[in-house]
């Protein structure tokens, strides 16, 4: 595919294995590239492979792949004509959209006023229930101070969980079971929340207890075209962070997938939203499900979606950006094979605490159906100011069983030396039963692996 239908030059203001992934897309549609990076990430895989790279900061994101204003620079010096912002960072910064658009620079995402609508949670909750979303009971708009949370939690019921308005990945979360604990916890969260996301307020939602995380992929095109192509089950989760992701679910129907990718489309259609995105619902036992979120961006876990469907997200991405019409329908969207993906993190799995370093050995598992994203390599010196994944490693085979076998051969391959890892980790998810049987659900890791806790 030429360049000329799509865009000359992007610039991909990120960094790790997300701004490698996007080079490569580019690369592949004759696009040029440009690497942002900081100072703490000179030596970094996507300063190296990108065709030109600009330095916008010191290490602290704030200073460097939070500041808006360096990256336009950057994009300014550059003569770029779009952005890809990859996941986290400024990926679903309204205001940051919006600058895009004002410079002529083409934001490689959903609009600003998608973001902002969806990124609100109490008011995405309100365009879902519009949209005949199901929801979990929870407050309509942020509960002011704590006496107001008290009510309105005796109202909806304990367990409730408290969640910030602006919150995201796993983060500004709380879940509570008594009103002492609501008591204690609220100017907690407030200040938390205000500290990550720059807003204070909270939300409170019905805590479901036994719940899988299963969210819909979707894809939107400018002229209102909107398929979704099936679901990831993200339940493995530690602290509500993602560890392990597969698709397609263990507990989803054909009919099931049918019903909620549907709805989740019904939510795209409300807003008109534009390019790719993840409605986020928790099903409970009786398979009945409930509206989460929905992330405006490209999700760390994505490459499972792009193994069992054939179809390569970031290009989408792009070709959606362009103003290009889908080229597929739902029609096209067949599932019949089985993928997984594990974050390997630089962390001590015993402890869970970051492990930064210099990596004194690195290789990576291969062979047929094993796929590894990452940025890292022999004496690259994994720095702390960052999330802590340096690689995520896919296993693609035609059935669930055949996937796991193939990720537990894969885990046994990938050597990391010179840092702790979470691979002893995903090793011992990999081979328990209750994993393997798929029958677990956000509570796995505390009531199967309480050391890892």
């Amino acid at each position: 595919m030429s360049s000329d239908l799509l865009f000359k030059k992007v610039l991909i203001a990120n960094r790790g294995e997300i701004a490698l992934r996007v080079i490569r897309a580019c690369r592949e549609l004759g696009i040029a590239t440009v690497a942002v990076y900081s100072t703490a990430d000179e030596n970094s895989l996507h300063v190296k492979l990108a065709d030109e790279a600009v330095c916008i900061g010191p290490p602290p994101s704030k200073l460097s792949y939070l500041n808006a204003a360096s990256i336009l620079s950057a994009a300014d010096i550059t003569g770029v004509d779009a952005i890809h912002p990859g996941y986290g960072f400024l990926s679903e910064n309204h205001e940051f959209a919006r600058l895009c658009k004002e410079c002529n620079i083409t934001f490689i995402g959903p609009s600003s006023e998608n973001i902002q609508a969806l990124g609100e949670k109490t008011n995405a909750r309100q365009i879902a229930k519009k949209a005949g979303v199901p929801l979990l009971p929870g407050t309509e708009a942020a509960v002011p101070n704590v006496d107001i949370a008290l009510e309105q939690a005796k109202i909806i019921g304990y367990p409730i969980i408290l969640k910030a308005v602006a919150g995201g990945g796993g983060r500004g979360i709380n879940t509570v079971y008594r009103p002492e604990q609501l008591k204690s916890s609220f100017d907690r969260l407030c200040t938390e929340a205000k500290a990550a996301f720059g807003n204070p307020a909270l939300y409170i939602e019905k805590y479901c207890e036994h719940p899988r995380h299963v969210e819909i992929q979707v894809m939107c095109d400018k002229h209102g075209n909107r398929i979704y192509l099936g679901e990831r089950d993200c339940t493995i989760q530690r602290r509500h962070q993602k560890i392990l992701e597969e698709s397609p679910s263990p507990i989803v129907s054909a009919k099931l997938r049918e019903k909620m990718g549907q709805i989740a489309l019904n939510l795209c259609s409300a807003v008109n939203y534009e390019n790719v995105g993840t409605v986020e619902f928790l099903v409970d036992e009786h398979r009945a499900f409930y509206f989460m979120e929905m992330n405006t961006r490209i999700q760390v876990e994505h490459p499972v979606t792009e193994m069992v469907t054939g179809v390569d997200l970031v290009k989408e991405q792009i070709r959606i950006a362009a103003g290009k019409t889908l080229t597929i329908k739902q029609e096209d969207i067949k599932i019949n094979s089985h993928a997984i993906e594990c974050r390997i993190l630089a962390e001590d799995s015993e402890r869970f605490t970051p492990s930064p370093g210099k990596i004194l050995a690195f290789h990576v598992p291969g062979g047929f159906g094993v796929r590894v994203d990452s940025f890292v390599y022999d004496q690259y010196q994994v720095v702390p100011f960052y999330d802590s994944l340096i690689a995520k490693l896919i296993a693609h085979a035609p059935t669930r069983d055949e996937a796991i076998s193939k990720m537990r051969q894969a885990l046994d391959e990938f050597v990391v030396e010179g840092i702790k890892t979470s691979i002893p980790f995903h090793k011992k998810i990999i081979k328990s039963q209750k994993f393997r049987e798929g029958e677990f659900d956000t509570h796995f890791l505390d009531e199967f692996m309480p050391k890892y806790e």
